[in-house]
C-alpha cells in the first residue's frame, strides 16, 4: 500500500514533459451526462443528466498529450512525482476569469488512479489560488467524463454553467465551482 507521503507534488519543469506526456490520458466510463436544453417564450431551462451507456466507453483526453510540450509554459502547472517518476498533473490559470483559479486538466496516470492523486493537485492549485487572494475555484470536465464529474462534486464542487463546443474535440464542457 502506497501512502501519499511517497508522493511529491512540485512546479513543473521541462524534464518532466516526456513522462507527463507519456501517462495514458484516456479514461474507462459506463456513463456520461446528457445536456438537455429547452427554449420557451425567452426561458431557457438546461437540464443534466447521468446517462447510462449500453457498453464501457473509453474516453480520450480533450488536450492532446503531444501537445503538453509545446504549451506547458503558457500556464502554471505542477506535477506529482514518486521518486523520479511524474505521475499525475495539473494546469490552471488565474487569466480567464477574475478572482478565480481556472483548473483546466488533471490527468493522473492509469495506475496511480484512485490513491488520492487528483484531490490533492487540486488542493495544491487552490491553495496557489488562496496565495494570490482569489475567492474561487472553477474546474472543467468533459460532459463525458462521468468519473471526474462524481469526482468534482464529492469534493464539494457545484455546477455553475456549460459550453458546448468549448473542446476542439467539440465535446461539452461543464464547469463546477467552489469558494476557496
Amino acid at each position: 500500500m502506497m501512502t501519499m507521503s511517497e508522493f511529491e507534488i512540485r512546479n513543473t519543469v521541462s524534464t518532466d514533459l516526456a513522462r507527463l506526456s507519456a501517462l495514458d490520458h484516456t479514461i474507462d466510463t459506463d456513463y456520461v451526462w446528457q445536456l438537455d436544453l429547452h427554449r420557451e417564450s425567452g426561458q431557457v431551462e438546461v437540464m443534466l443528466r447521468e446517462v447510462r451507456l449500453p457498453r464501457t466507453v473509453r474516453l480520450e483526453h480533450p488536450r492532446t498529450a503531444k501537445e503538453l510540450p509545446d504549451t506547458w509554459h503558457l500556464r502554471p502547472m505542477f506535477s506529482t512525482m514518486k521518486g523520479m517518476e511524474a505521475v499525475a498533473y495539473i494546469r490552471f490559470t488565474d487569466e480567464i476569469v477574475p478572482h478565480v483559479v481556472w483548473i483546466t486538466d488533471v490527468v493522473v496516470g492509469k495506475p496511480m488512479r484512485g490513491k488520492g492523486l487528483a484531490r490533492k493537485l487540486i488542493g495544491a492549485a487552490e491553495a496557489w489560488g488562496l496565495q494570490r487572494g482569489l475567492r474561487k475555484a472553477i474546474i472543467e470536465v468533459q460532459s463525458k467524463n462521468a468519473p471526474a464529474i462524481r469526482m468534482v462534486q464529492k469534493l464539494g464542487f457545484e455546477f455553475c454553467g456549460y459550453n458546448d463546443q468549448h473542446y476542439a474535440t467539440r465535446d461539452v464542457a461543464l464547469f463546477f465551482a467552489r469558494s476557496l
